[in-house]
């Protein structure tokens, strides 16, 4: 059983065992989170000490603490608030964009509002099972069953570029690229305020203590990963800036939470409170504005625009770029028209 990251603390939730352990009669006293890590698949001892935490690991059917000492004939159990699943991909046949392909690697044009590989709640119609229809015997990396051909990943409600490898050969390559952090990403995203310069986002990054569905920053390496993020103005329109932003590494939400760290939250992210109008006028006529850009375009203004590597059989860098979609286009273009004071067209009632 691969242990669920994502654990979101619920009342009131019916939970279901993922995981059942009768301690052994010879058993010697050991710390819990130590005795599950050599028990729960790919599970890291902070990740287990999470559970324990949130009450997702029952001894002898009570929640114990992370210092609990197993005892011989202890029942340990792992419970969550979902069914068990099987770790198969089911393949189907979902259209996807492909942007480049060879006998190596296979470059794909996410839309938004796909997720990239099977998990809670998504276990159907997600990037993965429409590429394990197309293709057959796609490669895993150790620790990453359920996600053939996939060395990396970018959000659900994100659009953009994903790379994708083809045999175990090149899923070595690329992993070892972006291990290096030599593969070039950068995104294009809209966020809330007036950034006047050029800037490097840095801090270490995870879950947030209060809200474990979002990443925080941190000083303390013990409390996440490193991130760096270096992100620089495009085009600014008052009230929101466009900014292109290349990634150093690769953490989860890494954009997202960076960009709200320092106060300017990307456009339309429910998650990090960039759906709210964060800034501008008070005028009823602008707030329709903003509300009909957050109907356009109802998720974060990221796109995964630029995506180079090394490649692993030409030996040659190769790059590729993916425009802007409709609904990222549409934004823009009634911000620049706002901005400009266009006879006030983009806060007209008909729109």
């Amino acid at each position: 059983m691969a242990y669920e990251p994502e654990l979101i603390e619920q009342e009131e939730q019916d939970l279901f065992e993922h995981l059942r352990v009768v301690v052994d009669k010879g058993q010697s006293l050991l710390r819990i989170d130590k005795f599950l890590m050599h028990r729960v698949e790919n599970a890291s001892r902070n990740r287990i000490q999470n559970a324990i935490e949130l009450g997702n690991v029952l001894v002898n059917d009570k929640p114990i603490k992370s210092s609990y000492r197993v005892k011989p004939l202890d029942v340990i159990s792992v419970v969550l608030p979902h069914p068990p699943r099987d770790t198969e991909v089911y393949p189907e046949n979902i259209p996807i964009n492909i942007v480049y392909e060879d006998d190596d690697v296979l470059v794909v044009d996410k839309a938004a509002g796909m997720v990239v590989h099977p998990g809670y709640n998504n276990y159907t119609g997600t990037l993965v099972n429409a590429l394990v229809y197309h293709f057959q015997q796609l490669p895993t990396l150790p620790g990453n069953d359920g996600r053939p051909g996939l060395v990396h990943r970018i959000d659900k409600d994100t659009s953009g570029l994903l790379l994708i490898s083809k045999n175990e050969r090149s899923m070595s390559w690329l992993a070892k690229q972006f291990f290096d952090h030599t593969i070039t990403r950068k995104y294009i995203a809209l966020v809330w305020g007036d950034l006047v310069e050029d800037g490097t986002i840095t801090g270490y990054i995870g879950r947030s203590i209060a809200d474990r569905r979002v990443m925080s920053i941190y000083d303390d390496p013990e409390k996440g990963k490193w991130s760096v993020t270096h992100y620089k103005v495009l085009e600014r329109m008052g009230y929101v800036t466009l900014i292109e932003c290349q990634l150093e590494t690769g953490r989860t939400h890494q954009i997202r939470a960076h960009m709200r760290h320092i106060g300017h939250p990307l456009f339309s992210d429910a998650t990090y409170g960039g759906d709210k109008i964060l800034k501008g006028t008070v005028f009823s006529k602008y707030k329709q504005f903003v509300e009909n850009c957050f109907e356009l375009m109802p998720r974060q203004a990221l796109h995964a625009q630029t995506l180079g590597f090394l490649h692993p059989t030409q030996k040659k860098q190769v790059l590729f770029e993916s425009p802007l979609p409709p609904d990222f286009e549409s934004v823009l273009l009634k911000w620049r028209r706002y901005t400009a004071g266009d006879n006030q067209a983009n806060t007209n009632s008909e729109e």
